[in-house]
Formats: structure tokens, C-alpha cells, sequence
């Protein structure tokens, strides 16, 4: 145990006696500064301020600096891939005369009627106490124009169109060519519904081209909005009279 001792306050008192800082094993002594090779301390005193010795700026020189106009990235990546944008058509509304109204009517014809005006451009359902229901319609071009009455003979949901030969024909000599046969559905040029009548080629029916409404346009059918000859088709029966005049 003293020869344990001895060495122990032997260190000690060559402490107290003022050793020098530098001896081996003094935990508390200054260390000498460590030096690190620019090879290793430039790439990060680099990323810190882009030049030695720079790590911060000033707030005022900060402040000064233009601040950088803001583009939303998502128009920045995706403009070199963007689809070229589609040209938008732009269709005439149609003139809120021609949506269907209750109106005042005067004329002769019993309720249940259908009257067609093709110089207004009106289809009237007639109802009782002096009313009538009026729609807009698209009527014969010049060249198409017809009067006479007749009754209503069948009623087709969607129907399917067989243009007839004298048409094609027609069309086909400005250049346009028809389809001798087109099923139902929403290129169909007859629309949503139609009333045939008579024996005639003529139909009340519907329209693809909603905004072709209140004028002289087709070859002698009577064009309406595909809303309004649905509304029409549940109203009339067949065998109900029509009048175009």
C-alpha cells in the first residue's frame, strides 16, 4: 500500500510546485491549436459563403439584393410538354323568346292543337282559357317552305335517320355526302325525339344544333331545343291535329 501511495502523492505535489502545462497526461492543460489542411477545410468553408473568411451577409446588404421574381414551378416543368390548347367554338346563345312560355291565345283551334307559325318561328300548343304553350322552332329555309295540316302518326324515341335519296343527292352535289342510314343518339340530327306526320317526310323533332333555333334552316321538318321536344312528346298523343301556317 505505500509503495502504491508514494507515486500518487508524488504527482501531486509536482502539481502544487508549478509543473508545467505541457505534462504528459494533464487532462486540463491548454492543447495547441489544431490545424486542418485547406485541402479538406475549402469545400466547406465554400458551401458557407461562397468565398474564405465569407459566412454570413449583413442584413442590410441583404436587403439591397433584388429578390428573385417568384415562377410557379409547375408551369416552369411542364410548359416544354404541354399539349397545345384546343381552339374553343364559341356558339351563338340562343334569343330567350324562343324558351318555352305560357302565353296569351286567341285563336280558333281546340286544346290539344299544335299550331305552327313558320313566318315567328313559334310551335303553339293550344290549352284551355284562351293559353297556349309556345316554344321556339327552326323552320324551312327559303326553297323549304310548307303549310297545310295534318295529324300526328307515330311518336320515335331517339329515332334512327335514313336521309331520303333526293337529299342526298342534293347534298351530295355541294359536296356534302350523307349517310343513307345514322342510329339514334346524340349525332343524330333528328335529337332526342320526333313526331312524324302524316304521310309526309316531315317530323317535329329534335336538334343537335340547339343554337340553329328561331330560324329558317332546315328542309322542311320543324327543328326543337331536345329539352323541348321531350317536354312536347309528353304532352301530345298520337293522332293529335297540327296546323302549319
Amino acid at each position: 500500500m505505500k509503495r502504491v501511495l508514494f507515486p500518487l502523492f508524488g504527482a501531486v505535489a509536482a502539481f502544487a510546485a508549478g509543473a508545467t502545462p505541457s505534462a504528459a497526461g494533464d487532462r486540463y492543460a491548454d492543447r495547441p491549436p489544431v490545424m486542418v489542411s485547406p485541402d479538406l477545410s475549402a469545400p466547406w468553408v465554400l458551401q458557407l459563403g461562397h468565398a474564405p473568411g465569407i459566412v454570413r451577409q449583413n442584413r442590410q446588404s441583404v436587403q439591397q439584393q433584388p429578390r428573385p421574381r417568384y415562377v410557379q414551378p409547375d408551369r416552369v416543368q411542364t410548359a416544354a410538354v404541354q399539349a397545345p390548347a384546343k381552339r374553343m367554338v364559341m356558339r351563338p346563345q340562343i334569343n330567350p323568346i324562343y324558351l318555352p312560355q305560357e302565353v296569351a291565345y286567341d285563336g280558333p283551334q281546340k286544346p290539344g292543337t299544335i299550331v305552327i307559325d313558320t313566318t315567328q318561328n313559334f310551335l303553339f300548343l293550344i290549352e284551355k282559357n284562351g293559353k297556349a304553350r309556345r316554344y321556339g322552332v327552326g323552320t324551312g329555309k327559303p326553297g323549304f317552305e310548307w303549310s297545310g295540316t295534318h295529324k300526328i302518326t307515330n311518336k320515335r324515341v331517339w329515332p334512327d335517320w335514313r336521309p331520303p335519296a333526293e337529299m342526298i343527292k342534293r347534298e351530295a352535289a355541294k359536296g356534302r355526302y350523307l349517310p343513307t342510314y345514322l342510329a339514334g343518339g346524340m349525332e343524330n340530327p333528328l335529337g332526342a325525339r320526333a313526331l312524324y306526320l302524316g304521310t309526309t317526310e316531315y317530323r317535329i323533332h329534335g336538334t343537335n344544333q340547339p343554337w340553329t333555333i328561331g330560324g329558317a334552316v332546315s328542309s322542311g321538318c320543324i327543328r326543337m331545343r331536345n329539352e323541348d321536344v321531350v317536354d312536347l312528346y309528353e304532352r301530345v298523343d298520337v293522332g293529335t291535329t297540327v296546323e302549319v301556317i
